[in-house]
């Protein structure tokens, strides 16, 4: 699996990687229950987890991303206004 990380770069991970699903479900969790101070470490978590656990792809790779993550800067509120459903990252 491909993930970007908007305004970042594109890291390679397993697919069906349960850790990630999890992490998801906490940021999605915390995006429902409005309430912010847990929505930004969740989102803070997850992007962590993408950065440490995937594989970056160099600049010279060109890849199609199967999933793209909000910025570590999302707020609360942006996040309530664009995202709906199943999490971001669908099928985790």
């Amino acid at each position: 699996m491909i993930v970007r990380i908007s305004g970042e770069d594109q890291y390679r991970l397993a697919d069906g990687d349960g850790r990630l699903g999890d992490l998801d479900d906490a940021v999605l969790a915390a995006l429902e229950a409005a309430d912010e101070q847990s929505f930004t470490s969740s989102l803070s978590e997850l992007l962590d987890y993408v950065r440490s656990h995937g594989e970056r792809l160099g600049d010279d790779e060109l890849a199609a991303s199967d999933v793209i993550l909000p910025p570590a800067d999302l707020t609360l509120a942006e996040a309530e206004r664009g995202f709906t459903g199943e999490g971001l990252i669908p099928d985790a």
